[in-house]
């Protein structure tokens, strides 16, 4: 059996956010009585791109983090490290997105990112 925790991890804290995020949508979306488009309503729009950007990013890090721990390219302690800083910067980029001021939502998207080109470069690399 393939035991791979930190994949297991990420997907599950990673289902939990979207859940979260598409119910902020839905109830928005309810309120407004609203079933497609953003209606002008710029609180929906900041919820639908939070939705959305999560969407376009969080699988990327899930397979990434899988590929690494499958292929023992990266040590355990780098592989839950990843794991942290793509949880921390998908909390920081949807608060920042959503809700708070002082660049939060750079701050994740950074984050993120580097986060990503070092596991990339791992996989890479251990592919050579």
């Amino acid at each position: 059996m393939l035991y791979i925790p930190a994949t297991a991890f990420l997907t599950g804290i990673f289902t939990l956010m979207l859940v979260i995020l598409s119910l902020n949508v839905s109830f928005r979306r309810r309120d407004l009585k609203l079933a497609f488009g953003d209606g002008d309503d710029s609180i929906l729009r900041r919820r639908m791109r939070a939705h959305g950007n999560f969407v376009e990013y969080a699988p990327m890090m899930v397979l990434l983090c899988a590929a690494l721990e499958i292929t023992g390219y990266a040590s355990t302690r780098v592989i839950w490290g990843l794991v942290a800083a793509f949880i921390i910067a998908r909390l920081l980029h949807a608060l920042g997105i959503l809700r708070l001021p002082g660049g939060s939502q750079a701050i994740g998207m950074v984050l993120q990112h580097i986060a990503m080109l070092v596991g990339a470069i791992m996989l890479l690399v251990g592919l050579a």
